[in-house]
């Protein structure tokens, strides 16, 4: 049988999604093609679509956005050995990266490429709806948590039997469990980090608002604040109570600048950044039919000086801060540690849950468009799912 295949195209930069027929991907000697049921989306998507001329300048179109991938595998590369024809699956495509091909391995068709060493199989009471909310998330979570130009955390005891050697920061628990802070904790990465930074064996302290609070408790972390409070960062230097800080990952706006003053106040030292300090939200939105520039350079001129301030101020507090590009492990060991051992041993036994809950958002590739720009306006503690 000869399979067909249709993607949801950027056509050139800041224009709608077009749905048409595109080339059926063949798989690298390390990859599987899958046929997609459940693509999820990220606020990557909506910032490549509407601003991609000055963040994504090396992005060739049309291009097939979208990193989050759930389906089953249809293909096989002939350096395969984990995964097989057949096998449901869920994996991160990262086609919009620089020097890859966006529209080989673009999670918003029909079929996709992955490579093995960023896909897993998932249990068979797992949905590929709720399967689809984890790969850029887990991902980027475990960048921060576990690389060492971050937090160089040692990672979940489980991965030594993933093949992958543990990081120099490895080894046993320490007698006194240091704590990490998640500024955060209900959005798609600080829910991952939560739950990697608890089964690495670490005590996690975190921000949501009140209504999110509970949720995020339940993936591990023993206190939670709202990051609203003007007493936060006190509070989380009261439960701190003076154990050694591993490091803090900072998500949301504001957040870089408040995680500062708290690691100098415990002795933190490293910081792992997830957000820009200026909302890209309202330049990236396609529909004003606003071209980017020079409309859009205030804001990235405001961009540049706010990350400026943030880093000298770090500096001064003698910590380190760098970003955090989440699909950078597929060129360490990290993405076989991570995808090879952690998340499918995690999701087997439960130690690891596919969070935040899936929203589905429509079905069929021309939602897409409605689920971006959804994303865009604000989701709390919860992932569009577009159902393919």
């Amino acid at each position: 049988m000869t399979l067909a295949n249709t993607a949801a195209f950027l056509r050139s930069p800041r224009t709608p999604f077009e749905v048409g027929p595109a080339e059926m991907p063949a798989p690298a000697a390390d990859e599987v093609v899958v046929r997609v049921r459940a693509v999820a989306v990220n606020p990557l998507d909506w910032v490549v679509q509407g601003t991609g001329r000055m963040t994504y300048r090396w992005l060739t179109h049309p291009a097939v956005l979208g990193t989050d991938v759930a389906g089953e595998v249809v293909a096989v590369g002939s350096a395969v050995t984990r995964l097989a024809v057949g096998d449901r699956v869920v994996g991160l495509a990262t086609g919009t990266d620089k020097g890859r091909d966006p529209r080989h391995e673009g999670a918003f068709q029909t079929h996709t490429a992955l490579l093995e060493r960023l896909t897993t199989v998932i249990p068979d009471d797992l949905s590929f709806e709720q399967a689809a909310v984890l790969p850029l998330g887990v991902s980027t979570a475990a960048c921060a948590l576990f690389q060492e130009r971050h937090l160089g955390l040692r990672l979940p005891r489980s991965a030594a039997d993933a093949g992958g050697a543990v990081s120099d920061a490895g080894g046993p628990a320490p007698r006194e469990r240091e704590v990490v802070v998640v500024w955060g904790g209900s959005t798609s990465v600080g829910m991952n980090a939560v739950q990697l930074a608890t089964a690495a064996g670490y005590d996690v302290v975190s921000t949501a608002s009140a209504a999110n609070a509970e949720t995020v408790k339940a993936l591990g972390a023993t206190h939670v604040y709202d990051y609203r409070d003007p007493e936060v960062v006190d509070k989380l230097v009261t439960v701190i109570a003076g154990r050694t800080v591993a490091g803090a990952v900072a998500i949301g706006l504001g957040s870089t600048e408040a995680c500062i003053r708290l690691l100098a106040r415990t002795g933190g030292s490293r910081l792992a950044l997830l957000s820009t300090p200026v909302s890209l939200a309202e330049v990236a939105d396609v529909s004003t039919g606003r071209p980017l520039v020079p409309n859009a350079l205030p804001t990235f001129a405001r961009l540049g000086l706010a990350t400026a301030r943030s880093l000298l101020a770090a500096r001064q507090a003698k910590v380190v801060a760098r970003f955090v590009w989440g699909s950078s492990l597929r060129d360490d060991d990290l993405g076989e540690q991570l995808w090879g051992g952690i998340v499918p041993r995690g999701l087997a036994d439960g130690s690891l849950r596919a969070v935040p809950e899936a929203l589905v958002a429509g079905e069929g590739l021309g939602a897409i468009q409605g689920a971006v720009d959804r994303q865009r306006a604000g989701v709390s503690a919860r992932k569009l799912v577009v159902l393919l």
